[in-house]
């Protein structure tokens, strides 16, 4: 509960006036709207790392290219379509590439299996890397990915 900035008497967070001595309140700062606690108390660093989480990556980057407050950073934006393009090929990996290496003539369940882990091993060690150079503010651009994010940012102007 505030106080009255002239008597020091407790007065209401909407009050104008005083009740005991009248005096003027300074004004409170509006109130945020719903839901923009978090995004506005984010820094545009922790927000790019938070783009490259393993599998829940991509809801951050989408946060991160909806929300006006990095509407105009475009490092944060580069990261957040680099990570949703990450998230892309881990999806590609798993619903093409696994099923192709599983069924390909010739090769044996246990190579298809050990093809399918270092694919997917090769996805989550970018997301690592990507976590860590993003951590020491870097701007790393992943190869194909990281040319087709810059495109997108650039597209967005």
């Amino acid at each position: 509960m505030p106080f009255c900035t002239q008597c020091g008497n407790q007065v209401g967070i909407t009050d104008i006036f005083c009740a005991k001595c009248g005096g003027r309140q300074a004004a409170s700062p509006p109130p945020r709207p719903p839901g923009t606690e978090f995004l506005s108390d984010l820094s545009p660093r922790t927000a790019s790392m938070l783009c490259y989480i393993p599998m829940v990556g991509w809801v951050a980057s989408i946060f991160v290219l909806a929300a006006p407050r990095f509407q105009h950073d475009r490092v944060a934006r580069f990261h957040a379509f680099q990570g949703l393009y990450l998230f892309v090929v881990w999806l590609i990996v798993d619903w093409v590439l696994s099923p192709i290496v599983s069924f390909a003539p010739g090769g044996g369940f246990h190579e298809a299996r050990l093809i399918r882990s270092l694919l997917h091993l090769t996805v989550f060690v970018a997301w690592i890397w990507m976590i860590v150079k993003t951590s020491q503010e870097q701007v790393y651009h992943l190869p194909i990915v990281g040319e087709l994010a810059d495109r997108s940012v650039s597209e967005q102007r």
